[in-house]
């Protein structure tokens, strides 16, 4: 399978790019050791990886957020550092208008409720810019949104 370019979200990543787009998205060390490792994997092969300002919104979240939260406990300073790492490794994909009318259609016509607000989010950026699979720990958080296939690292 060829895949050609990627895209983060977060606690996300997305993979977009020529014939077979993707996105990634975990929130756990293991599940981000595992996505570390598909993203090395697809790194090497050339695939180019992108990321949006909400990937990096929600990463710092989960990344800054104590161990007691749920979250991973990172200083500011070590945070930084994988921003940093994303910034130069990976290309931005801007927000826009045309992402925020699609995520509008998209809430409304999914009857998207609550924190899957986020899920449409990224939905909505990928379809904006072509980015029509993602691969996802969470296939069904993403199933429902029409043109987009969701797959599990496992079947890649």
């Amino acid at each position: 399978m060829d895949l050609s370019g990627t895209r983060i979200d977060g606690n996300r990543v997305v993979f977009g790019g020529h014939e077979h787009p993707f996105a990634c998205h975990s929130t756990r060390r293991s599940a981000a050791s595992s996505s570390q490792h598909v993203l090395a994997r697809l790194a090497n092969d050339g695939t180019l990886l992108h990321y949006t300002p909400q990937n990096i919104a929600e990463m710092w979240n989960a990344m800054t957020r104590p161990t007691t939260r749920n979250g991973l406990g990172l200083s500011v300073v070590d945070a930084d550092r994988e921003v940093r790492a994303i910034e130069t490794g990976m290309i931005l994909l801007p927000d826009s208008e045309a992402v925020y009318r699609e995520w509008r259609r998209i809430i409304v016509r999914h009857s998207v409720l609550g924190v899957q607000v986020h899920d449409a989010r990224l939905a909505a950026s990928m379809i904006v810019h072509g980015v029509l699979s993602i691969l996802t720990f969470n296939v069904a958080d993403f199933s429902r949104f029409t043109g987009l296939t969701a797959l599990h690292p496992s079947n890649i």
